[in-house]
């Protein structure tokens, strides 16, 4: 039936002929199955898809296409490395009338992961973290990129040590002419005054990309975030007690960093366990109005 109907893509050269970078669809709402370590779950994902179109004259792309190439994702099988080389390889092959010789996709969405309370057994939550992954074909060279998202606290070193200094300057004005103290006098002196000056925490959050080979079964994006994590030390809960809260304070406190420590951690506990990550890391300031940021 289609070939009764006119299709000016081909019919009909461009107007003005130049060549194009990139043609195709953004935004194509996509089912998709991740199997990734002890992680097994459908999710919603976003999908850009796009060829190159070198020859000038052509007039367009075949859209559906590569719309029908995409549905191939969604039945339902693991999402990996070797079946985005194939949709991107079968996209250039079904382009060949348009000299296409590139092929690229991007897929966007959330790893909905459940996380156990700090302290308390029965409290659990769940916590999206941003998933994009960005495979292409350039030049015959094949490059997959897998970046995550992961929030955590950051409290202020600089911070925390002024506020050190006012606590300790005011337990000298009290007690500085005291030659004996018992420990319950110091005690009770802590809990009325220990918080007489608090160190500035925030939200932060680390943007994380690493390559991913084609050999590979998985994109390891449960053990990515979990090692980022674990660099940190300070990730964001879900469902908290105040035993959990109590917990997640403590954390704080022993892992004061600034945004250039935050960067360092990441990559240090990265290298040698992924390939070629890049880390941006940035402190959604609440002593300022702008942002703390670092790259590495």
């Amino acid at each position: 039936m289609n070939n009764l109907l006119p299709d000016v893509s081909i019919s009909d050269k461009a107007s003005n002929q130049s060549s194009l970078e990139w043609v195709g669809m953004q935004g194509i709402d996509i089912p998709i199955t991740i199997i990734d370590a002890e992680y097994k779950r459908e999710l919603h994902a976003s999908a850009d898809v796009q060829v190159n179109l070198p020859a000038a004259h052509i007039k367009g792309i075949h859209m559906s296409r590569l719309y029908r190439l995409l549905e191939t994702l969604s039945d339902g099988k693991a999402l990996s490395p070797h079946r985005l080389e194939t949709l991107l390889h079968a996209m250039i092959e079904t382009h060949q009338d348009c000299h296409t010789d590139s092929a690229r996709l991007r897929l966007s969405f959330d790893l909905l992961i459940r996380r156990p309370a700090l302290v308390t057994q029965e409290g659990s939550g769940w916590k999206a973290y941003p998933v994009c992954i960005v495979s292409k074909i350039v030049k015959n060279v094949l490059t997959i990129k897998a970046t995550v998202t992961v929030e955590y606290s950051s409290t202020c070193p600089c911070s925390a040590a002024l506020s050190r200094q006012l606590v300790e300057q005011r337990f000298l004005d009290d007690f500085g002419n005291q030659v004996n103290l018992t420990s319950n006098t110091v005690a009770q002196w802590l809990r009325q005054n220990a918080t007489l000056a608090t160190a500035h925490s925030q939200r932060s959050e680390a943007v994380v990309s690493i390559d991913v080979p084609s050999n590979i079964g998985t994109f390891s994006l449960l053990p990515l975030i979990n090692c980022i994590e674990s660099a940190l030390g300070t990730p964001l809960q879900t469902a908290v007690k105040r035993s959990d809260e109590q917990a997640f304070a403590a954390l704080n406190g022993q892992n004061l960093m600034f945004v250039e420590d935050a960067a360092r951690k990441i990559q240090a506990k990265l290298n040698g366990l992924f390939a070629a990550p890049k880390v941006h890391v940035r402190h959604l300031e609440s002593l300022h109005p702008h942002d703390a940021v670092a790259w590495l």
